[in-house]
């Protein structure tokens, strides 16, 4: 057999073989998983820093919820009396373009899942039940992490900042994965813990990754570089009532030169698809445009627009978004 199989190649082979499911769930220890010893190893790291008298930076990229759901089965075994069910909106949102879908190609890679069409109902909920359980999982890795910083005495002097890179389809709209411009994938979660700062609470603010790093600036007193993109969060922190943007951009391309670029306001979401976004020169065209009140529409089961009823909403959103895509000149 050839030996030097490129990682599509190793892929296709292991899906053939029927040895590589989207979830694997084995009695072992949390570390015998990756998570669990990335968990080990960052505890190594602060009994290191805890005898070094001066600040520290420690990152620790854990893996889940990503594919493939695996953890040790003790965690599948939290959700075993528990009745998961269905996304409650599984089809296209009326009057939304093709090109806001997907196929779930990564998904689609798993030797249990089927190449094309949608999954059966009993799979959807074994599938939901396995995300669970990786979340519970890395959760409890965190924990360990949590508990290490406490039993150092380092827990009431150190900033933590939790962060997820992308929300999750989990058969909602017919999706699974990440991969588009919707809520499910956009919406993230992002958790401050810092010194001097009341715990516990919560805020509809609209926030963005790049404002992580001006965020840790201010509260560790460095000076902020020129150029940022992001905004600190730190008034926020002080008070959950207060917002310090108006609006949250995300982005997501699709073949073809076309790019999907996402405003998301408290009550809105307006969705242009740019073609030919990379020709910096060229003056842009919409190719295709969304727009959700979730307000009205919280599963995002009906684009509205062009409807007349929201044609000043409408109006208002492109401005922003125009002023956005003008100053960004459509920068990746």
């Amino acid at each position: 057999m050839d030996e030097n199989l490129n990682w599509k190649e190793t892929n296709d082979l292991m899906k053939a073989k029927g040895v590589s499911p989207a979830s694997e769930f084995l009695d072992v220890p949390d570390d015998a998983y990756t998570d669990g010893a990335i968990a080990n190893e960052g505890i190594k790291l602060l009994e290191k820093f805890s005898k070094i008298e001066k600040p520290f930076f420690l990152a620790l990229g854990f893996m889940k919820p990503h594919l493939p759901f695996v953890a040790p089965e003790k965690y599948l075994a939290l959700y075993e009396n528990t009745a998961f069910e269905l996304a409650p909106f599984r089809e296209k949102a009326s009057n939304s373009p093709d090109i806001a879908y997907t196929t779930w190609g990564e998904l689609r890679g798993y030797s249990d899942i089927p190449s094309r069409g949608a999954l059966s109902d009993e799979k959807q909920l074994e599938l939901i039940q396995a995300y669970y359980a990786s979340v519970s999982y890395v959760d409890a890795q965190i924990g360990k992490v949590y508990r290490k910083l406490e039993e150092l005495g380092m827990a009431d002097n150190t900033i933590i900042v939790l962060w997820g890179d992308h929300g999750w389809h989990l058969g909602d709209h017919g999706l699974w994965c990440k991969h588009t411009n919707f809520e499910q994938a956009t919406h993230a979660p992002l958790i401050f813990s810092a010194p001097g700062f009341k715990g516990k609470q919560v805020s509809n603010s609209m926030t963005e990754f790049v404002d992580i790093f001006p965020t840790l600036c201010e509260l560790t007193g460095m000076e902020e570089p020129a150029g940022l993109e992001g905004m600190s969060l730190v008034p926020v922190l002080q008070n959950p009532e207060n917002k310090v943007k108006e609006y949250s951009i995300s982005q997501y391309p699709r073949s073809g030169d076309i790019m999907g670029y996402s405003l998301r306001t408290g009550q809105y979401r307006l969705t242009w698809w740019i073609k030919n976004y990379s020709d910096k020169s060229a003056v842009y065209e919409v190719y295709a445009r969304e727009l959700y009140d979730y307000k009205k529409d919280p599963d995002e089961t009906v684009s509205v627009s062009g409807d007349k009823d929201y044609k000043n909403v409408e109006y208002q959103l492109s401005k922003k978004m125009k002023d956005y895509l003008d100053r960004r000149k459509f920068s990746d």
